[in-house]
């Protein structure tokens, strides 16, 4: 089927600003005319021209009488670039086919009425499981205000993130890494706590080989008490990629405290006190902050305990578990720690989205069920 064709093309494209477009949503858009496609495009980068736009500035030929295809309803109103509607109705097309409906208030329901108005025939919810695949980080962001989370962890057949000495490089091999560093281009921020930083010193960027053009996420350091080391590679380098400390002080901060935030606050650091009623940091506060701070999506890399605390805080939409053929035993960590639930029914639960062989690894990526929250 030619319209199927068409609309996958368009997805394929909508797929080429992964990590380029947040806190905007990925979109692709394919003009055809005559059974041809004569202009094609996609949302490039945040604040920049819409898939829309893009296709019509691509055309071969005039659009008078073509159809569009387009993975996400046209945008209505003015925001860093005019509307999408306004584009297509100056253009002459007769038919749009929109794959997933626009969740903003701004535009919901509204683009796809403006142009029916104007006399075009609009097909809604095309391939739209598809094209609504695209986008759940821009969905969740745009409906709640604060970021798409997705735990990533690397454990053994025995659910074993590291050796009892706390050593833990490599778990998982090389084809499992990429795939994170992959990630770490999608997502806006990246999030880890104190204790990885300590035992690992890590850098937090993206490394990705297969990206030629790659965009390092914000650094986001749980770290209740100010431990980060001034010397630390994260302190180091918080001139080239921006850096938040956020901390959890409930008294009035000392002297200690805030010469530590001076130092921090010279190297380009953010440090941020959002303490919750245990003294520990309180995640629904911080993605509160990260979400007014336009940070759509963030990938937790932390260590059992942060882990444990955000899925006790119900934030975790999706978790991508990385199982390496090894064994560890002993009373290693593991990917949750706390105390855990009493009985199996109690857990939280999550269902299967996605399974593949990555090398000699095991990928498994794991959706939030709706409704179900944490109670760890």
């Amino acid at each position: 089927m030619d319209e199927e064709r068409y609309m996958r093309r368009a997805i394929e494209l909508a797929r080429l600003g992964e990590g380029w477009t947040n806190p905007n949503p990925m979109v692709g858009a394919v003009i055809v005319k005559d059974g041809r496609i004569i202009g094609e495009g996609y949302h490039r980068k945040c604040g920049e021209l819409h898939a829309e736009r893009n296709a019509l500035s691509s055309l071969t030929e005039s659009a008078v009488g073509a159809a569009v295809y387009v993975t996400l309803e046209p945008c209505c109103h003015y925001g860093k670039t005019p509307p999408c509607t306004e584009a297509i109705i100056e253009s002459g097309i007769s038919k749009v086919v929109i794959g997933s409906q626009d969740p903003n208030p701004l535009v919901s329901g509204r683009g796809a009425g403006i142009l029916r108005e104007a006399g075009i025939e609009v097909v809604q919810g095309f391939l739209k499981e598809e094209c609504d695949a695209l986008n759940p980080i821009f969905f969740h962001y745009i409906t709640s205000k604060t970021p798409y989370v997705i735990m990533k962890y690397a454990m053994t057949m025995d659910g074993k993130i590291a050796t009892k000495t706390g050593a833990s490089k490599w778990i998982t091999g090389a084809e499992a890494l990429e795939k994170v560093h992959a990630l770490r281009h999608k997502c806006m921020g990246i999030m880890a706590g104190i204790c990885t930083v300590l035992a690992d010193d890590p850098m937090l960027n993206c490394r990705s080989r297969e990206i030629s053009k790659r965009r390092d996420p914000v650094r986001i350091i749980c770290d209740s008490h100010l431990r980060i080391p001034l010397e630390s590679n994260l302190v180091k380098t918080a001139g080239d990629q921006e850096t938040f400390v956020i901390f959890a002080e409930k008294a009035a901060l000392s002297g200690a405290i805030l010469d530590k935030m001076k130092a921090l606050h010279e190297a380009g650091i953010t440090c941020v006190n959002l303490p919750d009623e245990s003294g520990k940091v309180d995640m629904r506060a911080l993605m509160t902050f990260l979400g007014d701070k336009g940070i759509d999506s963030v990938l937790l890399e932390g260590g059992g305990t942060l882990n444990e605390s955000a899925l006790r805080a119900g934030i975790v939409q999706e978790i991508y578990a990385f199982v390496a053929p090894k064994i560890f035993g002993g009373t290693a960590p593991g990917p949750v720690m706390g105390e855990g639930v009493e009985l199996p029914k109690d857990a939280m639960t999550f269902e299967l989205a996605e399974m593949q062989k990555m090398g000699q690894d095991a990928f498994l990526r794991f959706v939030k069920r709706s409704g179900v929250e944490a109670e760890l």
